[in-house]
């Protein structure tokens, strides 16, 4: 019996951080290395158990929340099952909703990848931190593929 498998981080909504004008939403191929690179660190992290470098590559706020311990804890039922992800490096997102900046200055990509037997679903919020986007809020979801979310 398949059960589904849910990593989620809970986001941090700092009400302090000023919205940031300046920053636009990136392009669609830079959109895409975000994504990749941040699910790919996780599956990285997962499969090792090794939390320290992803920890490093989330946004400062994010990083004095959130120790690399409470990483592997809150992705514990991934690792324990050992779900991979790589699959997502040969395909494109695809996008669930328009990417925007909202009101905090955080930048909002949701999704999923169109990977078998089971699809990656994403809602991913970066922050601008130390001089580029990093990945401030992460939900990620593997579900069937016939199964719509």
């Amino acid at each position: 019996m398949y059960r589904r498998i849910v990593g989620i981080i809970a986001g941090i909504f700092l009400l302090a951080m000023p919205a940031q004008a300046a920053n636009p939403v990136p392009s669609p191929t830079m959109q895409e290395i975000l994504i990749k690179t941040s699910l790919l660190s996780l599956n990285d992290a997962n499969l090792t158990g090794d939390y320290a470098v992803f920890h490093d590559k989330l946004a400062k706020p994010f990083r004095e929340q959130f120790t690399a311990d409470q990483l592997k804890q809150a992705f514990k039922a991934f690792a324990e099952k050992k779900v991979d992800l790589s699959p997502i490096a040969a395909k494109p997102p695809v996008a669930t909703s328009e990417s925007k900046v909202d009101a905090r200055g955080a930048l909002l990509l949701r999704g999923y990848f169109d990977t078998r037997p089971s699809r990656v679903y994403y809602e991913l919020d970066y922050y601008p931190s130390e001089g580029e986007w990093k990945p401030l809020r992460l939900n990620v979801d593997v579900k069937p593929f016939d199964e719509k979310k």
